[in-house]
């Protein structure tokens, strides 16, 4: 028998169920999608990771020491329902060597406790599975006396699969994110202003397996276009960065100015959405897009009453996806702070109620079509003649190259710098200068209270996120000390 040593974690990927009961061209679509999107992604943590694509699953061998970097994407894929964790052993033949190793890997795990073996068997074995359960749970049981068997209702559950001569251990079982491989259902243009609602209605067509891009309407200046670009990144990184998406801004500022000038205050905000949906659509027919999503809730607010959202759907011919259509506000905010976009949506200036002044709740066709004929729209086709695009995954570089790059400092041996940790995590990078910990969702209150005459360096993971904050907090607050700290 071969040594026992773990050197590998074997991750077990089972499929969304409706990916399953997809007809046959259908299912074999998505599976070899999202197996295509595994690749991706897991490629570049490490070119030793192992993916085997199997009719009702996909199998990932990872080195020991890039599990948990595997087990996050794994987690955060569209199109996987579940993910085993599995100790796998090979050129297992017989049942003593079985039990042998499932009682060295797994006795720790029943002590003092009832326990069940539960087992799978693929391929021609000289025992069926009802006899590997009962051989195996029986010699778990003689070496570990402490312990007891309970078919029924036990405290720990040991599964087993031997695929021919190779034995899997079950050792963690996770849900995964669900819903369809990204890819396969098509391309969708996401209104996002950054706030909650249109984070979560992003990561919802994300998750539904639609490759989604990002239009932003800019009504706040570079600082805001910096701030939603940050949140867009986010979710691209986390849930879509197997497909390459777009970041489109268009400037909007003399849209509201015309929007002033020719519209009655109480239908300006039920207006300016008729104008992002037409502006929509023209990015989109240029993008061969044939659907808009947006982040709008029934009754949120006014503009979002079934008529007013009647009205603003009739100006495009496109379909519009409202995934939160029906959702409560708490809902939508527990979604927003189990992916993580809480922190930027809270952060996050809203611009558009500026303009809902005596809102009118319940429009008028007529009287929407009398104001809608005012408005000059030679200012709304300069607008997105003036659009500007860049893919999500090179974000970073594009505020870069903007307006003036922020310095990145890599040797900080001759300087007199104080370094900000802008991660989330807890671990402070360990440096030979003072070091502060303030997560990028505190720093805007709190660097305002730092002394000003010092030099900060911003530091993350990768360097993307601290040069965006740093670029933010320059062109909002007109902060001049504050750079990039990048080690070689």
């Amino acid at each position: 028998m071969e040594s026992t040593e773990i050197k590998t974690q074997k991750f077990i990927i089972k499929f969304f169920p409706e990916i399953m009961v997809k007809g046959p061209s259908a299912k074999k679509q998505m599976v070899g999608q999202l197996y295509n999107n595994i690749k991706k992604l897991l490629e570049k943590i490490s070119k030793d990771i192992f993916i085997k694509k199997f009719n009702d699953k996909i199998e990932v061998v990872s080195p020991v020491e890039f599990v948990t970097e595997s087990r996050i994407v794994l987690l955060e894929t569209p199109g996987v329902e579940l993910v085993l964790e599995a100790l796998q052993f090979d050129k297992i033949d017989t049942l003593d060597e079985i039990k042998e190793i499932v009682n060295k890997q797994m006795a720790h795990k029943i002590q003092n406790k009832s326990f069940v073996v539960r087992a799978k068997r693929t391929g021609s074995h000289a025992f069926k599975s009802t006899n590997l359960e009962q051989t195996v749970g029986g010699f778990m049981l003689a070496r570990n006396p402490s312990s007891r068997v309970d078919l029924h209702n036990p405290e720990i559950t040991i599964k087993i699969e031997l695929v021919h001569n190779q034995l899997n251990i079950i050792t963690q079982r996770y849900k995964g994110l669900s819903g369809f491989p990204i890819g396969t259902q098509g391309d969708i243009l996401s209104l996002m202003s950054g706030g909650f609602d249109s984070t979560v209605a992003s990561y919802l067509t994300m998750k539904r397996g639609l490759k989604t891009h990002f239009i932003f309407f800019n009504l706040g200046g570079a600082a805001h276009e910096i701030g939603v670009k940050q949140v867009a990144l986010y979710l691209w990184n986390k849930f879509g960065a197997s497909h390459r998406v777009s970041f489109i801004t268009i400037p909007f500022e003399d849209v509201v100015t015309e929007i002033f000038r020719s519209t009655n205050e109480s239908y300006m905000g039920v207006t300016l959405k008729r104008l992002m949906l037409l502006a929509s659509e023209k990015i989109a027919n240029e993008m061969q897009i044939d659907a808009l999503v947006t982040g709008e809730s029934v009754a949120q607010v006014s503009s979002q009453t079934l008529r007013n959202l009647a009205l603003i759907d009739q100006v495009t011919n496109k379909l519009i996806l409202r995934p939160l259509a029906t959702m409560n506000k708490p809902e939508i905010m527990d979604i927003a702070n189990d992916i993580g976009t809480r922190r930027f949506a809270e952060n996050m200036p809203e611009y558009c109620g500026v303009i809902s002044k005596n809102p009118i709740v319940h429009g008028s066709y007529k009287r929407m079509e009398e104001v809608s004929k005012r408005f000059n729209y030679e200012v709304l086709d300069t607008a997105v003649q003036n659009a500007t695009k860049v893919f999500v995954n090179e974000i970073a570089d594009d505020v870069n190259n903007s307006v003036g790059q922020i310095e990145v400092i890599s040797d900080i041996s001759d300087g007199n710098y104080i370094i900000i940790d802008i991660r989330q995590e807890e671990e402070t990078i360990e440096t030979t200068c003072e070091t502060l910990k303030i997560p990028f969702y505190k720093l805007k209150n709190e660097f305002k209270k730092l002394p000003q005459d010092k030099q900060y360096l911003f530091y993350c993971d990768k360097g993307i996120m601290s040069q965006l904050h740093a670029q933010y907090l320059r062109d909002a607050e007109n902060y001049t000390n504050i750079k990039v700290y990048r080690p070689l």
